[in-house]
């Protein structure tokens, strides 16, 4: 009995409860957002965003029979069932959690907000302001290490039964419920509008995950490598690779230059080149994450 004490004990201090917390915290957060976007931008105007809460809002407005909020619910647990039993224990506990604060924010909502638009007569603005709050409350969901259930174990459950991509499912499962909208109140405006809250959802998610990054990734390739390098390192106080190529008209060696710059250092690189080369080929991309050394710690991206 006293060593089943310790081994209990050495495992409870073995968990990180800030982080926990921290986690659970924040899909608490992540679902008001979301619920708050359901409630005041979304179901006003009949909007179908897919999922779960696409097929929730319909039913309400065709039956009135329960809440948006309540009609969710009676779909997720069966799904979050159904997801345990046919793929394992993949979703967790956060998962639970998720499902029932967003159930429990968008009645509450429902019940002293009601149904009525922010702003009234615009399909177009409760479309985006509908998808930016849904792409920041799953974003934090997401980065949480959670999901949101409903769809996405509809997507998970075909994945392993056809061995289609999960984002394509996902995709298909969300456009037929948009279509679902269609059918039901027989208004073209509502799957259009619907399709672009479910663009802009899944950019911020993007935004959300990724960062609104302003590193851009740049290639050189010129004879005069060395000088130019010295440049990166000494008066931008960068760093870079070089990496070994070969010319494709003549054959000849190249040595390419690997390096990631700010907008700011990218303007003072492009003018440091052109004078010390200006045949030299640049090409330039956009880096939507940059982590390492001189940029956001690869250890604090994981452990946060």
């Amino acid at each position: 009995m006293q060593l089943y004490s310790g081994m209990k004990s050495d495992f409870l201090k073995s968990i990180d409860w800030k982080k926990h917390i921290f986690e659970y915290s924040m899909i608490i957060v992540g679902s008001f957002i979301m619920a708050t976007a359901f409630v005041v931008f979304i179901s006003p105007y009949k909007l179908v965003p897919g999922g779960v809460y696409g097929i929730a809002i319909t039913l309400h407005y065709l039956t009135n029979w329960f809440p948006i909020g309540i009609f969710a619910l009676m779909f997720d647990i069966p799904l979050f069932l159904l997801g345990t039993w046919i793929l394992g224990k993949k979703f967790g506990a956060k998962t639970l959690v998720g499902i029932f604060s967003l159930s429990g924010f968008t009645t509450l909502i429902e019940r002293y907000y009601g149904y009525q638009p922010l702003v009234v007569n615009d399909y177009f603005l409760a479309s985006i302001f509908g998808g930016v709050l849904i792409g920041i409350g799953l974003g934090i969901i997401f980065k949480s290490n959670a999901t949101s259930g409903g769809s996405d174990i509809i997507a998970m459950i075909l994945h392993k039964y056809t061995k289609i991509s999960i984002g394509v499912l996902l995709i298909c499962v969300d456009a037929a419920i948009v279509l679902i909208g269609l059918i039901a109140f027989k208004d073209w405006r509502i799957p259009l509008y619907s399709w672009v809250t479910i663009f802009i959802t899944g950019k911020v998610i993007d935004i959300m995950i990724s960062g609104m990054s302003k590193e851009k990734t740049v290639y050189i390739i010129s004879d005069h490598y060395e000088a130019i390098r010295d440049k990166i390192i000494n008066d931008l106080g960068r760093g870079g690779t070089y990496l070994n190529g070969e010319g494709m008209y003549n054959g000849s060696t190249k040595k390419i230059i690997y390096t990631v710059v700010d907008r700011k250092e990218l303007i003072l690189l492009q003018k440091y080149v052109h004078s010390i080369d200006p045949d030299a080929f640049m090409s330039i991309l956009d880096s939507n994450e940059t982590l390492g050394e001189g940029f956001k710690s690869l250890r604090e991206k994981v452990e946060k």
